[in-house]
């Protein structure tokens, strides 16, 4: 069993900025969204001995924290793998997605625009090495993990689990307030208390 959690929402989220492998702090909201999955993952798992559960992050910081969170919560470390790190966007990291989208309609026409900036990387190298990593965990029924990921990423973790298409990967939801569990060969969301964001939204005019 594997519960899939994405990283809480970060200044660049806020900002529709994309963020690829750069670094971006936790939001207000986004610590507030880390503590209900820690919540909700706490009433998940109850029934089991906590020891018997590990929680694997990406290292980049905005799922480092949100992971440090849900282990303070659950009173478990985090170790951390290179490979459930989100995909570079390479020369696109930092822009805002309005601008791109003004610049290339053509590509930003589909879900697909993730996968074509000039120096990314493409879906089957993010979908290799989360799937090489999934292969690593020990099988079902024995598994028990958590794992703090990215949006792109935690969609193609979950399309590799579920052995679903592309175009079936990247019509999944990405939410921050939910969590996926992946069992039993199926994917299970499960909603999280609703939290209040108080930070004020910037002007980005």
């Amino acid at each position: 069993m594997i519960y899939l959690c994405r990283h809480g929402q970060t200044a660049f989220n806020r900002e529709h900025r994309l963020q690829g492998q750069m670094e971006s702090d936790l939001t207000a909201l986004g610590r507030a969204q880390a503590g209900a999955m820690g919540d909700l993952l706490h009433d998940l798992i109850v029934r089991d001995s906590p020891a018997s559960w590990r929680i694997v992050a990406s290292p980049l910081r905005r799922a480092r924290d949100t992971a440090g969170i849900i282990g303070a919560r659950l009173d478990l470390s985090v170790e951390f793998d290179d490979r459930l790190m989100e995909l570079t966007v390479g020369a696109w990291e930092g822009r805002l997605r309005a601008e791109l989208a003004r610049e290339h309609p053509e590509i930003f026409a589909d879900r697909r625009w993730f996968f074509a900036a000039p120096g990314g990387e493409t879906y089957d190298q993010v979908m290799t090495r989360v799937s090489d990593w999934l292969a690593e965990q020990v099988a079902e029924p024995e598994r028990r993990l958590i794992v703090v990921s990215h949006g792109i990423a935690g969609r193609l973790l979950r399309g590799a689990y579920a052995g679903l298409s592309p175009a079936e990967v990247m019509e999944l939801d990405v939410p921050q307030d939910a969590l996926y569990r992946l069992s039993a060969g199926q994917l299970d969301r499960f909603a999280c208390a609703p939290v209040e964001d108080l930070e004020p939204v910037k002007d980005l005019a």
